[in-house]
């Protein structure tokens, strides 16, 4: 079986960030593509490329054979199938359910702190996250849900692990890109979310993403709202 993913630049791209991190957390052998951003005009390097690929023109996206697949959730989803053996979701049925539920809201919610606080994982942001705090009362009542939700979960598996349900699940791969936002912009949480944060950055898969982040030094003007320059 070899599957191939294509990725947008690690120090940016948390789509790209979730799939990577579980396929490599459940040690599920792919290879690595990497499309560099330039800017997502039709006429773009980034658009031409991705959309020779898949119509979504997006990334991620997994490559099987003849099955492409565009969206983080729809591959990981995809990967759940194929790899019946491993635990991505978790195996208790109500868990999964909430598991899955979880994921939903990261995937199409926080939009304040997505807007306010793209990831930039080389960069620290301390003052700029204070400023936001301070000046965006939706970013600040997005980040108080968010330590609500997770410490909620963390709190009934803190016997097992620190993960969200015990072992480490696509939950926590999607959650990922979340604590470094949070991280980098010096936010300060509860201690619960805080000791998840700090489990998250030392989990192997994403010390191996962040490594790779901290070598492209590349700059992406349209992902860099707070500086020009590194």
């Amino acid at each position: 079986m070899s599957y191939k993913l294509y990725i947008g630049n690690k120090n940016y791209s948390t789509w790209s960030m979730r799939p990577w991190v579980a396929m490599k957390h459940f040690g599920i052998p792919f290879d690595e593509q990497l499309i560099r951003f330039d800017n997502f005009d039709d006429n773009s390097t980034f658009k031409a490329t991705v959309s020779a690929i898949s119509k979504y023109g997006t990334v991620p996206i997994l490559v099987d054979n003849d099955v492409v697949i565009s969206d983080s959730l729809a591959i990981c989803e995809y990967l759940a199938e194929k790899h019946t053996n491993l635990a991505l979701w978790p195996t208790d049925t109500k868990k999964r359910a909430i598991a899955r539920s979880l994921v939903a809201k990261m995937h199409s919610g926080f939009p304040a702190i997505r807007n306010h606080l793209p990831m930039n994982i080389e960069a620290e942001f301390f003052e700029i996250g204070q400023i936001i705090l301070r000046d965006h009362a939706d970013v600040k009542n997005e980040i108080s849900h968010l330590d609500e939700l997770l410490s909620s979960f963390l709190s009934l598996n803190s016997s097992q692990s620190n993960y969200l349900f015990g072992e480490f699940t696509l939950a926590d791969a999607f959650y990922a890109p979340m604590c470094l936002r949070l991280k980098n912009f010096g936010i300060k949480t509860s201690a619960t979310l805080a000791n998840y944060i700090d489990t998250i950055c030392q989990t192997n898969s994403v010390k191996e993403w962040i490594n790779g982040a901290m070598q492209e030094k590349d700059l992406i003007v349209m992902d860099e709202p707070y500086r020009l320059h590194r």
